[in-house]
């Protein structure tokens, strides 16, 4: 219930008066049944702007942090995402890993929607990074389409760290669903599901038009804190042309 409070009375319009967003393809995400929508992870807003643009009730893996954080906010924000129906997702190793792809499988196998970041993490600089191989290991295991969606705009309205957004245009574009059908019984190979992240982090880099880095969001955030901890003049991290990749 309150996240139809949210979606429809508090937050949703609130988001559509200040950055009314632009939306585009959004006949791509289904009307009914299991699917997941697969975005680039731009700012915190991102979990917000999204839902209240989606016809459908959508439920994202949120990072647990965000169930944990101590003092009147953490509890805050526990309560508001707990409210709003998202799951709480342990970030620290293989297992927690495993432990969120059944969460997911979970969802979908309601027949729901799912929302899922691939880069595991916001962009700290607004280039997209290379996508973990969750998204593959669920859409196998549930046997759903894959919806890629781009948000644009946002790192600019909502910089990390950055509590109160700035009045940025916003625009949400939501590719043709992918589907991996072909490799059904395969969710356990490790070469495949490489191959299917990157082609669904390629559909998004399609949408987004954003550098493409081939390393993990994650990895390059530590390495360019720790150069500037030893020599602040210095960053860090390189990126390449993502390659082409069939789609079909």
């Amino acid at each position: 219930m309150f996240y139809y409070v949210l979606k429809y009375v508090l937050l949703g319009p609130l988001l559509r008066l200040l950055f009314r967003p632009r939306i585009e393809g959004l006949e791509h995400v289904p009307e009914t049944g299991a699917a997941i929508v697969a975005g680039n992870h731009l700012s915190f807003s991102d979990h917000f702007l999204m839902p209240a643009i989606l016809k459908r009730r959508i439920t994202f893996l949120a990072k647990a942090e965000y169930f944990t954080g101590p003092g009147i906010r953490g509890r805050l924000t526990a309560a508001f995402f707990r409210s709003a129906g998202q799951i709480p997702v342990d970030r620290s190793g293989k297992e927690a890993g495993q432990a969120a792809i059944r969460e997911g499988v979970g969802v979908l196998s309601k027949g729901e929607l799912l929302g899922i970041y691939p880069e595991g993490t916001r962009s700290h600089d607004g280039r997209l990074y290379k996508g973990k191989v969750g998204v593959a290991a669920m859409a196998l295991k549930a046997g759903v389409p894959v919806v890629p969606c781009a948000m644009i705009g946002t790192f600019e309205a909502q910089p990390p760290g950055q509590v109160l957004p700035n009045l940025h245009p916003v625009r949400i574009r939501f590719g043709k669903p992918l589907e991996f059908s072909r490799y059904a019984g395969m969710e356990h190979e490790k070469v495949v599901l490489r191959a299917i992240t990157d082609e669904i982090m390629y559909a998004i880099l399609e949408l987004s038009d954003q550098e493409y880095v081939d390393r993990y969001a994650a990895v390059v955030k530590a390495e360019e804190t720790a150069a500037k901890a030893a020599k602040p003049e210095e960053t860090g991290g390189s990126s390449r042309k993502f390659p082409r990749l069939p789609l079909s």
